[in-house]
């Protein structure tokens, strides 16, 4: 009988992981990336998310809670658009227009900054 080698091993399991993220893109055994303050996803869910219309901008805000980002609510990425300052606000309202839903991304900017609206 053929004893197995390490490196054939750790083949397996790197071939076993990249298939399992294939299919569950959330996978705790699977490189994770922090994207917003205590959020951490795999990486290729992250490339997945950058690549949606108006995210490019996903994972760039590590130190931001995830209930301060508007992206979720205009159809873009939930960790895109944060909205924890007034200037972020201003910031995501100007850039609204590139979500799949602008109205989403200014609804949940002036229920959170009220002063905001015109």
């Amino acid at each position: 009988m053929k004893k197995k080698n390490s490196r054939t091993t750790n083949k397996i399991s790197k071939k076993v992981i990249k298939s399992i993220v294939k299919k569950n893109p959330m996978c705790k055994t699977c490189k994770q990336v922090k994207v917003a303050k205590g959020t951490k996803i795999s990486k290729s869910y992250k490339k997945t998310m950058k690549n949606k219309k108006g995210s490019s901008n996903t994972g760039d805000y590590k130190n931001v809670s995830p209930k301060d980002f508007a992206g979720k609510a205009g159809g873009a990425s939930p960790y895109s658009y944060p909205i924890n300052s007034l200037s972020r606000a201003k910031s995501a309202l100007k850039l609204a227009h590139n979500a799949p839903d602008p109205e989403g991304i200014r609804r949940k900017v002036y229920d959170k900054y009220p002063q905001l609206k015109k």
